[in-house]
């Protein structure tokens, strides 16, 4: 039963780092808003509690940063370096919250989430885009990776922080797995909401709609096309979390990859290196292995193992942190299928099927040392062709790419970025949903072996 100590009663609706930040939103540049932004004070978010309006020179994070309508460190690490971003795109910026009671987002020194951006361009072409963060993060994770590249694009875009964020989101909800359901719902809420919003600044609501989401995030653009596909058009799925009642889940890959661990960072233990193998990760990840243990591995277990499965412990919030095999209510020692029901119940209320309904993109890297792709995407693609929707999806496993692209800057001759592979599936997503112009195959896109990988993918291998 769920505990009350941690789970105040509240309104429902992965990296899991936890970003902290506050800004306040800068003030609005004194430019022609007649121009860039007519009748924004006549918008009204349909549903939101609060709202602030600006109308901006810039709505990338090229000028965003600076005027506090954008948080650098919510997207910190996701991206390479050398990665190059368009930048001034004028136009409006809501950003706001709807009701909630939950206080995790201090963004703005507001406490509150269920906070929102949307970001509606000077010049549009029709579309809207929207996003969940990855992780733990909040509504300005995707700014550098999504939103300055469809801004440019000419796309309206939107986000959300999907209800609840930080490292104790799990304190969220009344009973196990509320907090991960109302990221759904918050994600429907803003779609709904935003294509209102572009009604009201354009006269006429969005011809398309994408989703487009980064790990948690690419969880909600399955999610939501399996869920409510006559809001979307399509969506970019880069390297989803996969939730399975009957696993695989992350709780039936990382229990025992930390309890081998240990043995082979001490000595190169070649039954513990096997054991870390035979959980889905890919040989070859071997030099990212102590990153991950250190930053995910362990951390990503307890928290989400908490949300799911809080009696595991006790007492204990989310867990012992890198405690030994062994040692009493130690995540090291989680068996998934021995839980009881009620447990793998709160994980059916979150998982995916692979009924798709609109056309769908994947993409994974292939050295992913957070979410193996053999037990992840891999996965989603038979579920997908199982439901007869193979016809709705594109599947690109990315040789050499890793569950976050800002490891590529430390391993340049062993990783390769996705996030330019991504802008490739987003442009082949238009094609296919406007043109009707096929895809690529599924395939496995080679890792260059020169070039510009922070700003060069071509999905086609041939």
């Amino acid at each position: 039963m769920r505990s009350t100590r941690r789970r105040p009663r509240r309104l429902l609706g992965l990296a899991t780092a936890a970003l902290a930040g506050t800004a306040l939103l800068g003030p609005v540049p004194a430019h022609a808003a007649a121009a860039a932004c007519p009748r924004l004070d006549q918008i009204t978010v349909p549903g939101a509690e609060k709202q602030i309006s600006a109308c901006l020179d810039d709505l990338t994070t090229a000028g965003t940063v600076a005027s506090g309508h954008s948080i650098a460190a919510e997207w910190a690490g996701l991206t390479p370096a050398g990665a190059t971003n368009p930048s001034g795109v004028p136009g409006a910026q809501i950003d706001g919250y709807f009701p909630d009671t939950s206080t995790f987002n201090t963004d703005h020194g507001w406490n509150h989430d269920s906070q929102f951006v949307i970001r509606l361009p000077e010049h549009w072409n029709g579309g809207l885009v929207v996003a969940g963060p990855p992780g733990n993060r909040r509504q300005y994770a995707n700014d550098f990776a999504i939103s300055d590249w469809v801004l440019a694009r000419g796309y309206a875009y939107a986000a959300t922080d999907k209800g609840n964020s930080g490292l104790q989101f799990y304190q969220d909800g009344s009973k196990p797995g509320d907090a991960m359901v109302e990221w759904n719902q918050r994600v429907t809420q803003l779609t709904r909401a935003a294509k209102t919003v572009v009604a009201q600044r354009y006269g006429r609501a969005p011809r398309r709609t994408y989703a487009a989401g980064i790990s948690n995030g690419g969880y909600l653009v399955r999610w939501q096309l399996e869920n409510h596909p006559e809001l979307y058009s399509g969506g970019v799925d880069w390297e989803g979390t996969l939730w399975r009642e009957n696993g695989p889940n992350l709780l039936t890959s990382l229990p025992a990859t930390l309890r081998a661990y240990p043995a082979y960072a001490a000595t190169g233990d070649q039954a513990a290196h096997d054991a870390i193998i035979a959980a889905g990760f890919a040989p070859g990840s071997e030099p990212l292995w102590d990153y991950h243990y250190k930053v995910y591995w362990d951390l990503t277990q307890r928290i989400y193992r908490e949300e799911l499965d809080p009696a595991y412990d006790g007492a204990t919030e989310a867990g012992t942190p890198f405690c030994a095999a062994g040692t009493p209510g130690c995540d090291a020692d989680y068996d998934y299928a021995s839980r009881p029901k009620a447990v793998h119940d709160a994980v059916e209320r979150i998982s995916l099927t692979g009924r798709i309904g609109r056309p769908l993109i994947t993409l994974h890297g292939t050295l992913d040392t957070l979410l193996p792709i053999g037990e992840d995407s891999d996965v989603y693609e038979k579920l997908i062709s199982a439901r007869g929707r193979d016809r709705l999806h594109r599947y690109y496993r990315i040789e050499g790419g890793n569950h976050v692209d800002g490891l590529y800057d430390a391993n340049p001759g062993l990783l390769r970025p996705i996030l330019p592979c991504f802008r490739d599936a987003f442009e082949a997503l238009e094609g296919w949903t406007t043109r009707g112009a096929t895809p690529p195959p599924d395939a496995t896109i080679p890792r260059p072996a020169s070039g510009d990988l922070a700003n060069s993918c071509s999905l086609s291998t041939t």
